[in-house]
């Protein structure tokens, strides 16, 4: 049997694409080279979309919940401070979107804002992906017996079918795009 977590390590590739872009984005904005608002649009739909309602509502709806039936604390512990990063990255994106319009708008100063909080956004999301990546799902596959892990790999492949094949397909090549044009 498949690791249960392989398809949310996959996703995490796929958002790092991204974050690799975004970087790419921020020096070009903090050089006074402008970036197209469709690309940035294009951009924070990707981390909208994809990373938080796909990816982190996997997460949140499939993956935390058998840990904890497993005993891991939730409120209080790992799951919690988890969470705490998904709201986290949630806020982020909310400032990302409004140095856009204000960027759209034309406000002199929205590049620097919106450069800003892309870094801090990326920083932040990618310190979560690694200790995902490092500590959580390494204690899912340790934690979790074969019943709960046939139970999880059901339900990740349930929640992607109801997202739909091609949806996903368009948010990984969107991935790819990205990374290609704006990766420095």
């Amino acid at each position: 049997m498949s690791r249960p977590t392989h398809q949310l390590r996959h996703e995490h590739r796929v958002i790092e694409k991204v974050l690799r872009a975004l970087d790419g984005i921020c020096w070009r904005l903090e050089n006074a080279t402008p970036v197209p608002v469709p690309a940035l649009r294009q951009t924070l739909d990707f981390l909208r979309h994809y990373a938080d309602r796909l990816h982190h509502a996997k997460e949140e709806q499939h993956l935390f919940p058998l840990l904890e039936q497993s005993g891991i604390e939730d409120e209080h512990g790992a799951l919690g401070f988890l969470r705490q990063e998904h709201t986290t990255e949630r806020e982020l994106l909310s400032e990302l979107e409004l140095a856009l319009d204000e960027y759209q708008a034309g406000d002199p100063h929205a590049s620097a804002r919106f450069a800003l909080a892309a870094r801090q956004f990326s920083q932040h999301l990618l310190h979560h992906i690694q200790q995902e990546d490092a500590l959580l799902f390494r204690l899912a596959e340790a934690l979790l017996d074969e019943p709960d892990k046939e139970e999880l790999t059901w339900s990740l492949l349930h929640a992607q079918g109801q997202v739909g094949a091609h949806e996903a397909q368009h948010y990984e090549q969107t991935a790819e795009a990205l990374e290609k044009a704006w990766t420095i």
